[in-house]
């Protein structure tokens, strides 16, 4: 390229993100202020009188995985998405629709398939015993008349992943497509979206791993980034999943960090790491289990900043939408809603901060297992 050609593009990249951000921030800004009249929509005056409004409840609700997809209202008038409930029994599998338990999430509403009878309690779906009508538990908490299923039912985040994994296939689909007809660089979200790759590949994979062996690792970083990247922006809006929030998720992806450590450490890596060289032996064996810890906790650090970063950040938010309905004031919604604002446009930074921070410190632990050691 031209060297005089590369301040106009980035100029021009730079104006169309900018533009894009801006489109971003409004939308998510105007669906905000509307979080409190849906999210806690309610049937009109004549409906029944609801119960007291409890924070942690909510929270928890809307920052935990479910078997629908509950987007805003309460009860049947409520708009939620269901899912396939897949339950696996001493009597074989059980599937039928998370409708069928008509939002009841108290253990109350019993939906009977195949000869048998399933309650959703939190989240939670038992088997019950025969005769019983509503799951019952002990002190400890352990259901003492039901029995829990093996569950691998599609719940709201295995969907958000499942449509975030569309997405990508048509983003990178879309951009191959474009280099396979034309040798012109792409315009519009192709153009953003090259962007992102080369970053990826130039200021992550490049100066981790190395010039010889960042290729081989390509893939799994650009599909990190992303997967992480656009997950987190949509679990800002409204009614979304929380997918990097959920423990269970960034654990799987800490585990792919730690098993492409473990596949392709060289023997320079595992000599260092198990029986280091230039070592007094005596001092040897204590210093292999320090570094076998340590290679054990990279990801886990990995999963907990994930974790921890976004979680804490709708907490925030809905916290400080909460207030609103703990003190029962229009004056207070003047005050949180604006605060709320600013976080939510805080965290769309945070959103590609945690993908960059979790793609690039995979990026240099696996290098420093490929990584060739001179010996002299």
């Amino acid at each position: 390229m031209h060297p005089n050609l590369e301040p106009i593009i980035l100029s021009r990249t730079g104006t169309m993100i900018a533009h894009k951000s801006l489109k971003i921030i409004v939308t998510f800004t105007l669906a905000l202020a509307l979080l409190p009249f849906n999210a806690f929509a309610k049937d009109g005056p004549q409906a029944e009188e609801s119960k007291e409004f409890n924070p942690t409840d909510m929270i928890m609700h809307h920052i935990g995985d479910s078997h629908g997809w509950h987007f805003f209202g309460e009860g049947d008038s409520s708009f939620t998405l269901p899912l396939p409930v897949i339950l696996f029994t001493d009597n074989g599998m059980v599937t039928f629709m998370s409708s069928e338990f008509h939002h009841d999430t108290e253990g109350q509403y019993v939906v009977e398939k195949d000869g048998m009878r399933f309650v959703n309690y939190h989240e939670d779906i038992y088997k019950l015993d025969a005769g019983a009508e509503s799951v019952a538990f002990d002190e400890e908490h352990n259901a003492i008349n039901a029995s829990k299923p093996w569950d691998f039912s599609i719940t709201k985040n295995v969907a958000a992943m499942l449509l975030t994994v569309i997405l990508m296939l048509v983003f990178f689909f879309g951009l191959a497509g474009h280099h396979k007809k034309s040798k012109n660089a792409p315009a519009g979200f192709n153009n953003i979206l090259e962007t992102l790759v080369l970053f990826v590949r130039d200021e992550i994979a490049r100066p981790q791993i190395g010039e010889k062996k960042y290729m081989k690792f390509m893939p799994f970083l650009l599909t990190v980034f992303f997967f992480i990247w656009i997950t987190n922006l949509l679990g800002l809006l409204p009614g979304a999943a929380n997918v990097t929030g959920n423990i269970a998720v960034t654990v799987s992806l800490g585990l792919f960090t730690l098993a492409l450590i473990l596949i392709n450490g060289n023997k320079d890596f595992w000599q260092h790491t198990l029986w280091m060289p230039g070592i007094p032996t005596f001092v040897k064996p204590i210093l292999a289990v320090v570094e076998v810890l340590g290679l054990i906790i990279k990801p886990v650090a990995l999963m907990i900043r994930l974790f921890a970063n976004i979680t804490a950040g709708h907490i925030i938010i809905l916290s400080l939408i909460g207030l609103i309905f703990i003190l029962e004031s229009a004056g207070v919604a003047g005050i949180s809603v604006p605060f709320a604002l600013f976080i939510t446009i805080l965290e769309l930074l945070v959103a590609f901060l945690q993908a960059f921070i979790f793609t690039m410190l995979s990026a240099l632990f696996i290098g420093m297992a490929v990584a060739e050691h001179e010996h002299h």
